[in-house]
This record gives C-alpha cells, sequence and structure tokens, in this order.
C-alpha cells in the first residue's frame, strides 16, 4: 500500500511512462489470453480430427492409435508375465478337459460293470435260495426218514407210591439186602434229578442227644446241596442223621430201633433210606450195631462183617473238621519225597497180648504149628527188627507215653493229642495202619482216623489188613493212593517200601491229597460224596453244574467300529472267515442217560495225572477236558466240530466232531471306558466270534452316554455281586459255546469257580490280585501240563483311566505271597517248566513304534 501510493501520489511527473506501462500490460494479457484459447480450444480439436481421420484408414499397418495384436501388445515389457501365465493356464485347462473325458469313459464302462455285477449278484441271490429250498427238502426229508427209523420218545410219566405203599416183598435175610431187592428204583426214574429228603432230627426225641457240631455242620452242608428237596412225597431218598451221640448218651438198641420205624416216611422197612452216623471221635461205638435197619443203608465209620452189606452201606470217612476249613498252611508240602522216617507207627492194645513182645515166636514156627489167631504178636516182632536194624530210620512205638485213647476190643488205640499225632506223620514217608485182630472189625472209627490223618500230612498210608473196607472201597481205587498189605507179608514190608519209586511215591501221595481234599476233608465233601455213590450206584446222571445268572447292564449301541490300521495288512496271514449268519450256540451232546460201563473205565483212568471230577458229582464218567455240562440237565457240550460248516477250521484245531463251532470272548474291567471300548474296536471282524461277554466289576454302572461300538456280534454286559477278580473265571450262563477267550483262561471255569480249593479264592479277593496265578496252579494241577508262552500285540494306555493294579509297589510282593500260598494248598508247585512259544496269530502285523511288546503266560 505504501508503494501503491507512493507510485500515485508521484507520478504526476512521470505520466507518459506510466500510460505506456499499462498499455504495454494489457497488450501482454491478450496474447497470452489468446494464445492459451488456442491451445485448450483448437489443438484438442485437430488432434480429434487427425486421429478420427487415421483410423478410417483402409491399411491396417498404418493405424496408429488403434487396438493391436497380442503379439505386439506382449512386446510390452510389464505384460509378458501375465501373458505367459495365460498362456499356462489355458495349457492346464485342455489337459483338465481331456482327463475329464477320459474319466467319463471309464465312469461309463464302471457302470456297465456295476450293473453286470448286479446281475451276477441277483442271479446268486436266485441260486442261494434255491439251494437253501433244496438243503431245507432234503433236511425234511431226512428227518422224515429218522422219524419212520426212530419214533420219538418222551420223558415216562412218573408214577409215585402211596405213603404207605411197603414196596418189594421182604428179602429172606435182612443181611442179604442189595439194591436190586432192597432198594425201589420206581422212586428214582433216570429223569427225577435225583430229589433227596433229609429229616429235620430236632423234631425227633434223639436229636436232642446229638453231638452240637456234627448236626450244624450235617444241617449246613444240607441246605446248600443241590440235590436236597423239601417235598418229601417226591423225594427219590430219605436221609437221616443219627450221631454221633453226645458223651456220655448211650442210647439203646431197641429205643434207637423205635425211633427209626417212627419216621413218617420209613413205610414199614426203610427201603429208600439212608441212616448217617457220622464220627467226631476215634473212640465213636458202633451205634447201629445189634439196630434192625429193615431195608434203610447204612453209611458210618465202624462196621463188623455181619452187619455191613457190601454194595449196599456205605463206609464214610470220620468228621474231623466239623465247623471248620482244613488249614493249608499247617498241611506239609509233598516234596521232597523222602521224609525223616521211612515209616512210622504209634499205637496200644488195650487187651493183652498173646505173647510178649520178647518171647514172640518166628515166622517159621508159627507157620509150622496152627495158624495164630492175629498176627499182631509177629507184626510187633518183624517191625522192632526193622527199627533195630538201622538200615533205614523207621519209629514204631507200641505202648503209648500217655493214658491211649479209647477203642473197640483188639483195635489197636490212638497215641496222645491230634496235633502229637499229625507232627510225627509230617517226618513220615509211610504211616501203617494195622487193622484190628478181630476179623469180624472189617473197618473202625480208629483206623478211619489214622487214614484220614495220614492222607491230611501226606504220609502214605499202608494198610496190614486186606479183610478191612476202606472208604468208599467200590468207587474209588485206593491202589493209587494206599498200599493194602495182608499181615502174612508183614515181613515183607520193609522190602515193599524201599522198592518203590520216588515218582510212584509222589504220585500216591497227590492222589492221596487229592482223595482227602475232594472226599474226606468237610462235612460238604462227605455228604456229597455219600450222596454221589448212591445216585451213580442206581445209575442216575448228576445235576447240572450252577451256571452263574448273568444280570444284564443295558447300554446303547451305535458306534461304528473302526478298523484297526495295524490289522489292515496282515501280509499273507489268513485270519479266516467272517462269520456272516447269526450266532451259533455250540449244540447240545445228549449223552447223560446212555454212559457205559466201559465210558466209565475208560473216562476214569484215562486222567493225565490226579483226576478232578465235578463237586456234588464225584464218580461222574466225565472229565472236565472231555465235557461242559449244561444248565438244562440234559446234556453236555462237546469241545469241538467235525467236518464242513462255519467255523471248521477252528472247530478241527480243537478235535471235534460237530459241524460247526464259535468262541466267546470275556472281558473283565474296571471302570476303564476307553481302554474297554479300544479293546472291544479290535475285535471288529474277527472270524468265528459268537459274542462278547463284558464282565463289569465296578459298583459304578457304566456312564449313560457311552456308546459302545457295533462290532458285527452282541456285547453283553455283565453286573456282578461285588468286586472279584474271581468274577473273571464264573461260568456265566450267557456263554453258549465250548470255546472261551479270556482276555485280560476257559474250560475250566467249572473248575476254577466250585472244585479250586476256596481258601485260593479268598486269597485272591483280599488282594485283589493273582487270579491268573491261581488258574495256572489248576490247569497244571489237573493236566500236568507246562503253560504256553504267547506273545501280545501292544499295551494300551489310558492316561484318564484309573490307576491299574499292576502299577502299585506291592503288587508282585503280593503275587510272591500268592505262589507260596497256593504252593501250601496244593502241598507242591504245580507249575512246570517250558520252552515252548505260541506267537500271536497278528504277530505279522506292523506296529507303531510308540507300542511295546511283552511276555504272558497263560
Amino acid at each position: 500500500m505504501t508503494g501503491y501510493t507512493m507510485l500515485r501520489n508521484g507520478g504526476s511527473g512521470n505520466g507518459g511512462q506510466t500510460c505506456m506501462l499499462r498499455w504495454s500490460n494489457r497488450i501482454r494479457l491478450t496474447w497470452l489470453s489468446f494464445t492459451l484459447f488456442i491451445i485448450l480450444v483448437f489443438f484438442p480439436l485437430i488432434a480429434h480430427y487427425y486421429l478420427t481421420t487415421l483410423d478410417e484408414a483402409d491399411e491396417a499397418g498404418k493405424r496408429i492409435f488403434g487396438p493391436r495384436a497380442g503379439s505386439e501388445l506382449c512386446e510390452v515389457k510389464h505384460v509378458l508375465d501375465l501373458c505367459r501365465i495365460r498362456e499356462s493356464v489355458s495349457e492346464e485347462l485342455l489337459q483338465l478337459e481331456a482327463k475329464r473325458q477320459e474319466l467319463n469313459s471309464e465312469i461309463a464302462k464302471l457302470n456297465l460293470k456295476i450293473e453286470a455285477c448286479k446281475k451276477s449278484i441277483e442271479n446268486a441271490k436266485q441260486d442261494l435260495l434255491q439251494l437253501k429250498n433244496v438243503i431245507s427238502q432234503t433236511e425234511h426229508s431226512y428227518k422224515e426218514l429218522m422219524a419212520q427209523n426212530q419214533p420219538k420218545l418222551s420223558l415216562p410219566i412218573r408214577l409215585l407210591p402211596e405213603k404207605d405203599d411197603a414196596g418189594l416183598p421182604p428179602p429172606k435175610v435182612l443181611r442179604g439186602c442189595r439194591l436190586h431187592n432192597c432198594f425201589d428204583y420206581s422212586r428214582c426214574p433216570l429223569t427225577s434229578g435225583f430229589p433227596v429228603y433229609v429229616y429235620d432230627s430236632d423234631q425227633f426225641a434223639f436229636g436232642s442227644y446229638l453231638d452240637p457240631l456234627v448236626k450244624q455242620a450235617f444241617q449246613a452242608t444240607t441246605r446248600a446241596n443241590v440235590y436236597v428237596t423239601e417235598n418229601a412225597d417226591i423225594a427219590c431218598l430219605y436221609v437221616i442223621l443219627v450221631g454221633e451221640m453226645q458223651e456220655p448218651v448211650v442210647l439203646r438198641p431197641a429205643e434207637l430201633e423205635r425211633h427209626l420205624y417212627s419216621l413218617p416216611h420209613w413205610r414199614t422197612d426203610g427201603h429208600n433210606h439212608v441212616i448217617i452216623n457220622l464220627s467226631r471221635r476215634s473212640d465213636t461205638q458202633n451205634l447201629l450195631y445189634n439196630v434192625s435197619t429193615g431195608r434203610a443203608m447204612v453209611a458210618q465209620s465202624t462196621f463188623y462183617a455181619a452187619q455191613y452189606r457190601p454194595g449196599f452201606d456205605l463206609v464214610v470217612s470220620p468228621l474231623v473238621h466239623a465247623m471248620s476249613e482244613p488249614n493249608f498252611m499247617e498241611i506239609p508240602p509233598q516234596v521232597p519225597v523222602k521224609r525223616k522216617y521211612l515209616f512210622t507207627f504209634q499205637g496200644e492194645k488195650i487187651e493183652s497180648l498173646r505173647s510178649s513182645l520178647q518171647e514172640a515166636r518166628s515166622f517159621e514156627e508159627e507157620m509150622e504149628g496152627d495158624p495164630p489167631a492175629d498176627y499182631d504178636d509177629r507184626i510187633i516182632a518183624t517191625l522192632k527188627a526193622v527199627q533195630d536194624s538201622k538200615l533205614d530210620q523207621v519209629l514204631v512205638e507200641f505202648t503209648c507215653k500217655n493214658q491211649p485213647r479209647p477203642s473197640l476190643p483188639t483195635e489197636w488205640a490212638l497215641c496222645g493229642e491230634r496235633e502229637d499225632r499229625l507232627e510225627l506223620l509230617k517226618l513220615s514217608t509211610f504211616a501203617l495202619i494195622i487193622t484190628p485182630g478181630d476179623p469180624h472189625l472189617v473197618i473202625s472209627s480208629g483206623c478211619a482216623t489214622r487214614l484220614f490223618e495220614a492222607l491230611e500230612v501226606g504220609a502214605v498210608p499202608v494198610v496190614l489188613g486186606e479183610q478191612v473196607q476202606l472208604p468208599y472201597q467200590d468207587m474209588l481205587q485206593w491202589s493209587e493212593a494206599a498200599l493194602v498189605v495182608p499181615k502174612p507179608r508183614v515181613t515183607e514190608v520193609h522190602f515193599l517200601l524201599r522198592s518203590l519209586s520216588d515218582s510212584d511215591l509222589l504220585a500216591m501221595r497227590r492222589q492221596g491229597r487229592f482223595l482227602w481234599e475232594t472226599y474226606f476233608s468237610t462235612a460238604d465233601s462227605i455228604f456229597s460224596t455219600v450222596l454221589a455213590v448212591i445216585r451213580t450206584r442206581i445209575q442216575i446222571p448228576a445235576a447240572p453244574i450252577r451256571e452263574e445268572a448273568a444280570a444284564e447292564i443295558p447300554h446303547r449301541s451305535g458306534k461304528a467300529a473302526g478298523t484297526d490300521p495295524n490289522m489292515a495288512d496282515n501280509g499273507d496271514l489268513d485270519l479266516g472267515p467272517v462269520e456272516t449268519e447269526p450266532p451259533y450256540a455250540s449244540p447240545k451232546y445228549l449223552r447223560n442217560f446212555t454212559l457205559t460201563v466201559t465210558d466209565f473205565y475208560r473216562s476214569w483212568n484215562s486222567a493225565p495225572g490226579p483226576f478232578h471230577l465235578f463237586p456234588h458229582t464225584p464218580f461222574d464218567p466225565v472229565l472236565p477236558s472231555e465235557a461242559k455240562f449244561l444248565g438244562s440237565g440234559t446234556g453236555f457240550r462237546p469241545i469241538g466240530g467235525g467236518a464242513g460248516g462255519s467255523g471248521k477250521e477252528f472247530q478241527a484245531a480243537l478235535g471235534g466232531n460237530v459241524p460247526r463251532e464259535q468262541f466267546t470272548v470275556v472281558m473283565l474291567t474296571y471302570e476303564r471306558e476307553e481302554v474297554l471300548m479300544n479293546s472291544l474296536e479290535r475285535l471288529n471282524g474277527l472270524p468265528y466270534l459268537n459274542k462278547v461277554v463284558v464282565v463289569w466289576n465296578s459298583p459304578k454302572l457304566p456312564s449313560e452316554d457311552l456308546l459302545w461300538p457295533d462290532i458285527g456280534v452282541p456285547i453283553m454286559v455283565v453286573r456282578t455281586e461285588k468286586n472279584s477278580l474271581n468274577n473273571r473265571f464264573l461260568p456265566w450262563n450267557e456263554i453258549e459255546t465250548e470255546a472261551i477267550l479270556s482276555i485280560d483262561d476257559d474250560y475250566y471255569a467249572y473248575l476254577y469257580s466250585y472244585v479250586m480249593p476256596q481258601a485260593i479264592r479268598d486269597m485272591v479277593d483280599e488282594y485283589i490280585n493273582c487270579e491268573d496265578i491261581a488258574m495256572n496252579f489248576l490247569v497244571s494241577h489237573i493236566t500236568r501240563k507246562p503253560p504256553i508262552k504267547v506273545t501280545s500285540r501292544w499295551t494300551f494306555r489310558c492316561p484318564g483311566c484309573p490307576q491299574a493294579l499292576s502299577h502299585d509297589d506291592s503288587h508282585f510282593h503280593e503275587r510272591h505271597k500268592c505262589i507260596n500260598f497256593f504252593v501250601k494248598v496244593y502241598g507242591y508247585m504245580p507249575l512246570l517248566y517250558t520252552q515252548f512259544r505260541v506267537d500271536s496269530v497278528l504277530f505279522k502285523t506292523r506296529l507303531p513304534h510308540d507300542k511295546t511288546k511283552c511276555f504272558k503266560f497263560i
């Protein structure tokens, strides 16, 4: 503003110059505006016209700004890469199109093949249906032919006699009673099941005189016996307990006879009755001597020859362990074979001897004169001579240090207390048993007690006197467990005992232990054996062994089992065909009513070691390795099958003779659901599998939302009454096959649950351990064969599962204790060494690196 003002103020003198400047500035602005107008308006118009004119030229080569060809455009450097990508994609599209056309062609061909296969399947189905019809018609024709040749037989109608029916006519001499003339078979049909009625002794006057322990033990065993019935009208046998009496009660023969004849079902002569007189003391008197027992059988430990009826009456063992199980910890082992003393004897005769020990004549002198009244003098002299010879260490004492036990006339009384006698027998290889000098006394309680104690501690009995009637002599092979030597051969006893080999001696000791444990040791074994002897004599089949009722736990199935990748490629290993038909149960072998004497003898004598038969059936001619009894009571299942049919290879390996055979898997589990599901899934598609029985050993039920895998066969989840490892070997009634695969053993489930000593199962429950060791001991004890060493595929891992029992530090210490205790129970070590190994059928499977191999004995 200041400069401008000055210009205006000072311009009065320079007016011309100012006008020129103004004019010059205007010219410049005008020229500049015109120039910009020309540039901005006319140049674009001219350029547009020129370009339009060029694009309309006929020659494409003269185009300057028109669209150019691709090859010319690609000359631009930054477009070259895009061009190469376009060309590559175009080429790939062409290739994919060619492949698509090729696949469409293959699909069309496969569709044609599928249609052909469908037609073949339909034709095969029609052929199969025709074959089934032919088979059905053939089977129907076969049944018709069989029906024509074998008419259908039904069970006979059971006719029950009247209550007061006297039955058969009385024999001329009651001492001549045998089954054919003193037993009423009409009350005991083959299909009756052998019902036994037991009188309640407390309802009779003499019941108050019975020994409390004997009566209590007898009542306890009768309540648990499978044959006992409360319906007297249908009973085949009637049992009454009359002894042993309390001291000093003495029941007169006439009074006891009156009580017997007043029994409700005595029917004038007591046929089909069994009078049992159990002795707990060695001095038990012959209660039934001079008592008319009619046609009733007598079972007791003391008999005179005039009283005993062979094949009718029974010699039983004394009831030593009335209300207690034997203490296996006090029983010595069966090895070593030789003990401190070759043989021992302690006893004293109450009556005066015919001659003193020093004046006894020699055997040669006695043979020259009249035969002696008894051989006791010669026996004493001979045995003392052996003792004085020092050839072997023997111990014979014919005078008791303390007051001898009461005994019958001419009987050798027992010396000392039972515990003292057992301690001496534990040091004895053989135990001498001298029968009474009275030849009319065929067996006494004292002799029976000596026999019982010798078998209990493993001293082989040597019975001097062949006239003796040993317990159940018509049923047991006593020659396998004891030596019975006539008294005149007393001079040869020493030679005979020294000639026995260690193997024979050990076999006799083992067999004696088995006889004692099975038939003599407890009240239950004595009563069961008495019934078994009578039932076997009248040829009635044994009652089936009780199967455990399986209480099923409801569970949901639906989870499809996958295929184990480790089982996908087995190389050339053929596991067999997968079952496509419903599960097939092992057929029943209906042969209980057609057993012959030949089969009885063969089965009885063909056992590889100490024969073990089923409880309540000590004399059944069926060994555990031969058959399995069913709950139906009409038969048993064979082991395997014959030719043809499903499971042919499996049953052929078992050596059976039925058309087909399958097996059942039994799994014991305790709250380890993840491991269980994995294990079940691995059974998917397993050949010859019938079903899976899962023994749920936990009181807590499986999770409700747990989905069980569908493996193509039924899965039965069984709930147990208590948490016990013994549940693993219970014979569940849901097991319908002969073969059992126990995961975690097998035909032997019955023997484990019902025959094996209860003390072993109690220890398994106590430690929650050792059930596998117990099964190995049992099988080796019965078969006398070693175990089979096999390899397992892998171990399962379950981080969230409860801790396994084997992870406890005390686990293996307990197993050591179990082994030592089991050896005590059996009396020796049944397990045998083996070098034979069997690999799993999946041993060719490729295993992941995180899986470990281990060895396991079964």
